[in-house]
């Protein structure tokens, strides 16, 4: 699934009041995190993730493996947060906008 352009908006503005679910420290993608990241995309569609990571390519790497293993499309990044984006299969609680 691709996002369109209004639909990553319409994402983000769901996504504004939201706490981080998951936090990503030092360690980075640690088997506990990968668990809590999987449990909760099991109760939440759209999650926001901190990532306290300060090299870039780092980060970028993290980003990238959260959204293969997650299969989650990815919303934004802005500094150390991450929105991502998973409908349930079954029902799903986010209704996006068409185009």
């Amino acid at each position: 699934m691709k996002l369109t352009n209004n639909q990553k908006k319409y994402l983000r503005s769901m996504a504004h009041d939201l706490k981080p679910f998951v936090m990503i420290g030092q360690h980075g993608l640690s088997e506990s995190v990968l668990s809590e990241l999987a449990s909760t995309l099991l109760k939440h569609e759209l999650l926001k993730i901190k990532l306290r990571v300060s090299n870039r390519e780092e980060k970028q790497n993290i980003v990238d493996k959260i959204l293969v293993l997650s299969k989650a499309e990815l919303v934004q990044v802005i500094g150390g947060v991450l929105v991502i984006y998973r409908p349930f299969e079954d029902n799903p609680d986010i209704i996006l906008p068409r185009k």
